[in-house]
């Protein structure tokens, strides 16, 4: 009988060990998660092609679940503000992005620790891909923006984000 008795004991450890485990795991990821935190767009070291770029935008970037919760906040060049958002996985599958003109979904993946790759669409058409790439310090975010806009302008943007 001690030893079914030891055997439940060992096994109910075992497996708060596991889930205890992949708890922490989870947490560690996304505390060493490069792209966590606040953004703000430095206008003087991006380019916008076509123009105009933005007064200003600052980005919010959350973990959530197995991806993020990404708000982008700011006033654009005709002085009006803005204000997109999107909660994403990096699965590569399409979710809902709101305040956009140019898309209504965004899909993640993850390239390597420092780079994502962000597609939207308007509908089932890729409109814009985003290659984000987080410096070794932390400090600069990268991203490189390819695609059409609202206008059906071809774009050819690379934006420079810092760390607040």
């Amino acid at each position: 009988m001690h030893s079914i008795w030891r055997a439940v004991v060992l096994g109910g450890v075992v497996t708060l060990g596991v889930v205890l485990g992949a708890g922490i795991m989870r947490v560690a990821a996304q505390a060493s998660d490069a792209r966590i935190g606040t953004w703000k767009l430095n206008v003087e070291k991006s380019k916008y092609s076509p123009g105009p770029a933005p007064k200003n935008e600052t980005v919010k970037i959350e973990a959530s679940g197995q991806g993020e919760k990404a708000t982008a906040e700011g006033v654009n060049a005709a002085g009006t503000p803005i204000m997109t958002q999107y909660t994403a996985n990096f699965d590569g599958k399409d979710y809902p992005l709101t305040g956009s003109q140019n898309a209504d979904t965004v899909s993640l993946k993850r390239i390597d620790a420092r780079t994502t790759e962000r597609t939207d669409k308007k509908g089932d058409t890729v409109v814009l891909t985003f290659t984000q790439v987080v410096s070794q310090d932390g400090k600069t975010m990268t991203a490189t923006v390819k695609g059409t806009n609202a206008q059906g302008q071809a774009v050819d943007n690379v934006t420079v984000w810092e760390k607040q």
